[in-house]
């Protein structure tokens, strides 16, 4: 009996060694990952250079992040992480600079930024000292991102702002909900590849941002 009781307390803390391993890894790796994505940002802001556009900006998108999933496991995975995050901050740049120009753009840009902030780390924090278990959320999650993804498609090619601020809204509300999803994840041993992990994290910071700017831009606008 006192060795099956070893045996168990000997797994539970190796599990709890990886774990803490997977969300000290993830959470380096998203900090240098938003860093090195600010600063593309900021020099395409500078530069003033154009966006690529919807067609190459989901081409790019898509391919990198195939390519991160793909060698997730190896040294690749890391390179492909910054390409692609850095590849988000160029065309991040260009959306910054026509937010700015408007005459309250730098209000605009500082709340959406301050509205991501506190939502990643309340939800983070939440589920981190909470430890509740958020996997019963992945299916709905799914099925709301890829509806709204078509639905932001649409609103775009067709011409539709009513629709295209309903989606950026709907955008805000599953990517708290995939906040709360993926650190519930991390810390519950679901996802056990801190490159993958990271990438989840920072597109969801990066959709929060730019629906909250959407959002706020469409408010000033009304203004």
């Amino acid at each position: 009996m006192n060795t099956v009781d070893t045996i168990s307390n000997r797994q539970r803390t190796e599990g709890a060694l990886a774990t803490n391993k997977v969300l000290r890894n993830t959470y380096s790796l998203l900090s240098m990952t938003l860093i090195f994505s600010a600063l593309v940002a900021g020099t395409s802001m500078m530069l003033n250079l154009p966006h690529p556009g919807i067609l190459l900006t989901l081409g790019g998108y898509f391919g990198l992040l195939f390519l991160t999933s793909k060698y997730k496991d190896s040294a690749k995975g890391l390179a492909f992480v910054f390409a692609l995050t850095g590849f988000m901050g160029y065309t991040l740049g260009p959306m910054l600079n026509s937010y700015l120009s408007l005459p309250n753009g730098g209000q605009i840009v500082m709340t959406a930024m301050a509205g991501t902030g506190i939502i990643f780390l309340g939800l983070s924090a939440y589920a981190l000292t909470s430890r509740k278990d958020f996997s019963f959320m992945g299916g709905f999650l799914m099925v709301g991102i890829l509806v709204a993804f078509l639905a932001g498609i649409g609103a775009m090619f067709f011409e539709m702002p009513g629709l295209s601020l309903a989606v950026s809204a709907m955008f805000v509300l599953l990517m708290s909900g995939l906040i709360l999803y993926q650190t519930s994840e991390i810390i519950n041993g679901g996802e056990t590849n801190y490159i993958m992990a990271t990438v989840t994290l920072y597109v969801t910071i990066f959709n929060l941002f730019t629906s909250l700017l959407h959002l706020l831009g469409a408010m000033g606008n009304d203004d």
